[in-house]
C-alpha cells in the first residue's frame, strides 16, 4: 500500500467507503508510472496506483492512458497480468454501473444461473440504481436486462426477480400489510403473491415494522414463516430479501464470509466507495475477526492479497 495514502487527501467525515479520492492526483504522472510498470510487469505498482484512486480518478487515468498511448488500459493490463489479480484490477477500471451490469451478466452466463448474485444486487440496490444498471447492461451487451432475467429464471422466483428489478414505493398501512401476509399463509399452499408485492414495494422502515407486527400476530419471526411455508428458489429468494430488509450490511458480510474469490472481490469493489466500512463492522460482529485479518488467513496470496488489503484499507 502507498505509505502516503492516508496523508494524501483530506479525510471526509461521514464517508462510509474505504477508497477515497487521492488528493495529490495527476493522471499523466499515473499513466507514466503505469506504462513503466507494464513494461516490466511490476504488478505491485499497478496495484498501488489503481487501489489508491477513486473510480472517477481511475476513469481519468483510463482516458489519459488512451490519449498518451493510443491504447486501451484494460487491454494492456490483460497482456501483462493473469489470474485473480488481473480480474480484480479490470473490475476496478469499470465505472460502477458497468461493474454491476457485468456482475449480473456473469451470474447468468453459461450453464446454470448464480441466483445468489442476482438476488444480492437486486435486493441491495435502489430502484433508481437498478434502472441505471439496466441502461448500462443494454449499452454493454445489447440485450434487455429484464428479458435476460426472465429467460434465466422461472415460476414464482422469476416473478420475485422481476418485481425487484421494477421495484417502486407504494404507500400502505402497516396493519393492512400484516393482515395481507397472514391471510396469504392460511391456505393449504401459501400464496407468494402478496409477499412479492409487499416486500418489493415498501420502504425499509415500513417493512421492518410489518415484520414486528407479523411476529406479534403469529408468534414467529418472518424468517421462520418463510422457511416453513415456501420452498425452492422462491423460498431462498424471499429469505435473502428479508435479510437485506433487516440488515443489508449483515447480509453482505455473510456473503463475504464465504471467502470465495469472485464474491469477495466483486463485493469489495462494488462497495469500496459506498459502505465497505459498514460491511467491515458487520463482518467483525458476524465472525469475531476483522475482514483485514480474515483475508490474510484464507487462500488469497501475493499481489491479489495486497490489492484486496488495499481496498479493505485497515484493521477494525
Amino acid at each position: 500500500m502507498d505509505p502516503d495514502y492516508f496523508k494524501s487527501y483530506d479525510m471526509c467525515w461521514g464517508t462510509l467507503g474505504t477508497v477515497r479520492p487521492f488528493n495529490n492526483f495527476h493522471p499523466g504522472r499515473d499513466v507514466q508510472e503505469i506504462q513503466a510498470a507494464l513494461e516490466i510487469k511490476d504488478v505491485g505498482t499497478l496495484v498501488r496506483i489503481l487501489t489508491n484512486r477513486s473510480n472517477a480518478q481511475r476513469q481519468e487515468v483510463v482516458r489519459t492512458f488512451r490519449e498518451m498511448t493510443q491504447k486501451d488500459l484494460d487491454a494492456a493490463l490483460k497482456k501483462a497480468l493473469s489470474g485473480d489479480v488481473e480480474v480484480l484490477l479490470l473490475e476496478l477500471l469499470m465505472p460502477p454501473l458497468e461493474h454491476e451490469a457485468h456482475r449480473l451478466q456473469k451470474a447468468m452466463e453459461g450453464l446454470g444461473t448464480d441466483e445468489d448474485t442476482l438476488m444480492e444486487i437486486l435486493c441491495t440496490r435502489s430502484a433508481e440504481q437498478l434502472q441505471e444498471i439496466s441502461v448500462a447492461y443494454k449499452e454493454m451487451y445489447k440485450k434487455d436486462l429484464e428479458k435476460e432475467l426472465k429467460g434465466e429464471t422461472s415460476g414464482d422466483f422469476a416473478k420475485l426477480v422481476i418485481a425487484l428489478l421494477d421495484k417502486e414505493d407504494v404507500a400502505s398501512s402497516v396493519q393492512r400489510d400484516v393482515q395481507a401476509l397472514i391471510a396469504s399463509l392460511n391456505g393449504k399452499k401459501a400464496d407468494v403473491g402478496p409477499w412479492i408485492n409487499i416486500l418489493t414495494s415498501r420502504d425499509t422502515d415500513h417493512l421492518n415494522t410489518v415484520f414486528m407486527g407479523l411476529e406479534l400476530e403469529t408468534g414467529q419471526v418472518v424468517e421462520e414463516l418463510v422457511e416453513k411455508r415456501f420452498s425452492g428458489d422462491v423460498q431462498q429468494g424471499l429469505k435473502v430479501l428479508v435479510e437485506c430488509i433487516e440488515s443489508p450490511h449483515a447480509y453482505l458480510a455473510k456473503r463475504i464470509a464465504t471467502m470465495k474469490p469472485s464474491i469477495v472481490q466483486g463485493l469489495m469493489v462494488s462497495h469500496s466507495e459506498e459502505d465497505l466500512l459498514c460491511i467491515r463492522t458487520a463482518f467483525l460482529k458476524l465472525t469475531g475477526t476483522s475482514l483485514y485479518t480474515a483475508l490474510q488467513q484464507k487462500q488469497f496470496k501475493g499481489d491479489h492479497l495486497q490489492a484486496l488489503l488495499a481496498i479493505c484499507r485497515s484493521e477494525d
